[in-house]
C-alpha cells in the first residue's frame, strides 16, 4: 500500500526542506529532500510524504509558471507513490527546461532524482570514494 500525500504550504516548511541541502538538480527540475522524523507535529501519519511545489518568475509570467506547476504536479502524481520515501519531504522546483522537456523525460528526472536522494549523502559519498580507490 503506498503512503498517502500531503501538501507543503508555508513558507518554514520549505525553507526546512531548503535547509537540510540534500538536494538532486536535472535538468527538467530540482529536488529538495529532507527526512522529516518526528519533529514535526503534523497531523498526517509519521510514514506520510509531502511535497511542495515552487516555479520562480525567471521561468516566465503566470501562465508559463501554473503550466510548470501542472507539468510537475502529474509527474509527482505518476512517481512519487510508488518511488518516494514514507516519512519525507519534497519539494520540486520548476525550471525553463519543465515546459519544453517532454513528459517521459522529466519522469526520469523526477525518478533519477528520488533514486539519487534516496542513498542518501553518505552512503553516496562512500560509494564515490570507493570507486575513486
Amino acid at each position: 500500500m503506498n503512503p498517502p500525500i500531503g501538501r507543503l504550504k508555508r513558507r518554514a516548511e520549505f525553507l526546512r526542506v531548503a535547509g537540510e541541502r540534500n538536494k538532486w538538480v536535472a535538468p527538467g527540475l530540482v529536488l529538495q529532500a529532507r527526512s522529516r522524523g518526528v519533529d514535526v507535529g503534523a497531523p498526517l501519519a509519521v510514514d506520510a510524504i509531502r511535497v511542495g511545489f515552487t516555479v520562480s518568475r525567471k521561468v516566465g509570467g503566470a501562465v508559463a509558471r501554473n503550466r510548470a506547476r501542472r507539468r510537475l504536479r502529474a509527474a509527482v502524481a505518476a512517481i512519487l507513490p510508488s518511488c518516494g520515501r514514507p516519512g519525507f519531504d519534497y519539494v520540486v522546483i520548476g525550471r525553463n527546461a519543465t515546459l519544453s522537456r517532454p513528459f517521459n523525460d522529466l519522469l526520469g528526472d523526477l525518478t533519477l532524482a528520488l533514486d539519487r536522494l534516496g542513498r542518501g549523502r553518505r552512503e553516496a559519498r562512500t560509494s564515490e570514494a570507493r570507486r575513486l580507490s
